[in-house]
Parts: C-alpha cells; structure tokens; sequence
C-alpha cells in the first residue's frame, strides 16, 4: 500500500464525503505536479521546480506517503541550490509513480 490514511481519518473525524473530496483534490493536483515538474526539469527552471518540490511535499504527507515527502524535501533542497542536478529525473520519475499508485489505490476507497 503506497498510502496510509491514518492521518487523513483523524485530520477529517472520519468524515468519509470529506475525505473522498480531498482524495479528489489530490489526484488532480499530483497529476498536475507531474506534469509541471517535467516542464520545469526541460527548462532547467531550478528555482520553481524547488517551489514545486515544496508543494507537491504536503500533498504527498497527508495521503501518509512519508518517504516519497522525504524525498520531495531533498528535491527541494537541491534543486533550490542547483546541486546534484543529474539527480532531478529520478525524484520527478518516482514521484510520477507513486503517485499514480497512490490514485488508484484511493479510487477504492472512494
């Protein structure tokens, strides 16, 4: 399971239409993230894909998808300092991954 919504449940009192609605919000959001930091790492734009990298963080942390934030902050961190640049793909790949896992796994639980 690529998600843990322990967090979610607590966060929303178990309020399932609540939930299903930020389910919604998520995997429209983290197909969008995809899609921008692709664009981001084809311009060499280091300064949004950071932003982006933020972003796309806590968005990944509220589904209980600790690691792949984890790895979303190093992006972060890196990008915002332009190291390790051969790095990005990977990071961007995996996120890519995980999250569409992560939408079809909630689909179910909608």
């Amino acid at each position: 399971m690529t998600t843990d919504l322990n967090y979610l449940e607590t966060m929303t009192d178990g309020d399932k239409g609540l939930i299903s609605e930020l389910i919604g919000i998520f995997s429209t959001q983290v197909e969008e993230y995809g899609m921008q930091m692709q664009l981001f790492h084809g311009e060499k734009n280091w300064k949004e894909l950071s932003k982006l990298a933020h972003k796309a963080k806590s968005s990944v942390a509220i589904m209980g998808m600790k690691d792949l934030a984890e790895e979303m902050k190093q992006l972060e961190i890196l990008a915002s300092k332009e190291a390790d640049i051969d790095k990005y793909s990977s990071y961007i790949d995996h996120f890519t991954n995980q999250c569409q896992q992560a939408v079809l796994e909630l689909k179910e639980y909608k």
